[in-house]
């Protein structure tokens, strides 16, 4: 089986890494040749691909729109299978579906990353543990699936989540999205000067993702937008009850909004995904 994976930042490179540690052999394309040049150098892909119409499989490590673009001007092999990493699915199944292919399509978005990015900073063991969220429709190839769960399993992911495009994007909204959109927000507080000796554990969970990349992170944003917004509007609803009854003094209040939010999460994690989501546990 002939793998590529196009796209050689982080997630790409890791993904060349972990296929490798495998024992599959895989090369690599990327849109400006140094990332390219140095995979090749330390052995994180076999080759530079010189067209794509010879790959079994085709790993897309491009942002949305680039992913896109990329899938709509290559040329595949028939019957190939296609995946994209990205970090929103809807808009990508949209835009594959909406003409004719000659390949088959599989939505994948691993969840795993660092604060920082590159193939420079891209292991092996990235995926180790993680989650790979799996997305289909009525048009999805069961065959093609089956394939990069077993790709799945092979790179080291703990778990596979089988999920629809649209149930993805509202849960990714939530789950990543708006977790990046308040840790963003709350280092603008002018109180974050001269913090030194000041911070522990809990102002360093909430600063982690702050300086990600706001061309990437727009990008998905904006793809995604209906979701987030719902999720952001929550979060103002919410502080805005924690804000009022701090403001008011009176403790009872304040102790109930936060036990709240105690027994919400509390019960979330003792709930099993049901209907629309499955879990499969990779042995």
């Amino acid at each position: 089986m002939k793998i590529c994976v196009v796209g050689l930042g982080l997630i790409g490179g890791s993904l060349c890494m972990s296929l490798h540690r495998a024992g599959y052999g895989v090369d690599g394309w990327n849109r400006s040749p140094a990332p390219a040049a140095y995979a090749l150098e330390n052995g994180i892909i076999d080759a530079v691909a010189d067209g794509f119409a010879c790959y079994d499989v085709v790993f897309v490590a491009l942002p949305p729109r680039a992913a896109v673009n990329f899938i709509n001007g290559a040329s595949f092999k028939d019957g190939a299978v296609v995946a994209d990493i990205c970090g929103v699915k809807g808009f990508i199944e949209r835009e594959i579906y909406s003409a004719p292919r000659n390949f088959y399509y599989v939505g994948t978005h691993p969840m795993a990353g660092k604060e920082v990015s590159s193939v420079y900073n891209a292991c092996a063991d990235l995926f180790d543990n993680a989650s790979m969220v799996i997305t289909s429709c009525e048009k999805t190839h069961a065959s093609a699936a089956e394939l990069i769960k077993k790709l799945t399993k092979d790179m080291g992911f703990k778990r596979i989540v089988e999920c629809s495009a649209e149930v993805h994007d509202r849960k990714i909204a939530y789950t990543s999205q708006l977790a990046h959109v308040v840790s963003n927000a709350y280092v603008k507080d002018g109180e974050i000067e001269s913090c030194l000796g000041f911070t522990g554990g809990s102002f360093q969970d909430m600063t982690r993702i702050a300086g990600v990349d706001e061309c990437v992170w727009s990008e998905l944003y904006l793809l995604n937008k209906c979701n987030l917004s719902a999720r952001i509007g929550e979060l103002i609803q919410n502080l805005s009850s924690i804000k009022f009854a701090v403001d008011s003094g009176d403790e009872g209040a304040l102790r109930a909004v936060l036990k709240e939010g105690r027994e919400r999460f509390s019960q979330s994690r003792e709930k099993l995904p049901v209907g629309d989501i499955k879990i499969i546990l990779l042995k």
